[in-house]
């Protein structure tokens, strides 16, 4: 994963005001945190830390103290109508430091034919990783899986260097067979029941 760097600039202003003014100016108020430092208070660029965010686990170097630093999204706070991002959280890494995220399932293939659903059961997968490695995703082929199979976390192959954080038995995906819906019948034997 590539690091992404934004110019941040030090916050010394705290409160709603504060942080209105810093958004009207293209900013985001964000606290950065981790390693048993005192949390750093900063405004990062508004547009650039949006694209930064659209890449999971976007690893993301800021300046703090006048020293380029690590950092992790941890929790980011959008406006619930235009999802513009209010205030992020950041965690402070290290290089060489395992971390734990969680990373997107992305499928590939085509189910047995026959109607069949693929259900999602973890939408992301936990796991463990160095925290300047993190892999964007993990891809699964699903090709000719038919009702009733399982893709458990054991089965998923993950790249060098990362290991699974979760139960290696629990279920990631799972094929469930298409509910015939017999709409049609009911509707037909309710006809049949008014005549009669």
């Amino acid at each position: 994963m590539s690091e992404i760097r934004l110019a941040a600039e030090s916050r010394n202003e705290f409160g709603k005001g504060a942080a209105r003014r810093a958004r009207r100016a293209g900013f985001v108020p964000g606290v950065v945190y981790g390693h048993g430092h005192a949390p750093v208070h900063l405004n990062l660029p508004s547009h650039d830390l949006m694209m930064a965010l659209k890449t999971p686990n976007a690893l993301l170097v800021v300046p703090i103290d006048g020293k380029d630093e690590y950092v992790l999204p941890k929790a980011v706070q959008r406006e619930a109508i235009k999802r513009t991002i209010e205030h992020v959280d950041l965690l402070l890494v290290k290089r060489g430091e395992k971390v734990t995220v969680e990373i997107p399932v992305h499928t590939e293939g085509e189910l047995a034919p026959g109607g069949n659903l693929l259900e999602h059961v973890l939408q992301a997968l936990p796991i463990e990783a160095e925290a300047t490695h993190l892999p964007e995703a993990v891809t699964v082929s699903v090709e000719g899986l038919e009702a009733g199979a399982a893709i458990h976390a054991k089965d998923i192959t993950l790249p060098s260097g990362v290991t699974l954080a979760v139960d290696a038995d629990a279920v990631v995906l799972q094929v469930i067979a298409a509910q015939a819906a017999p709409v049609e019948d009911e509707a037909v034997e309710a006809e049949a029941g008014a005549e009669a």
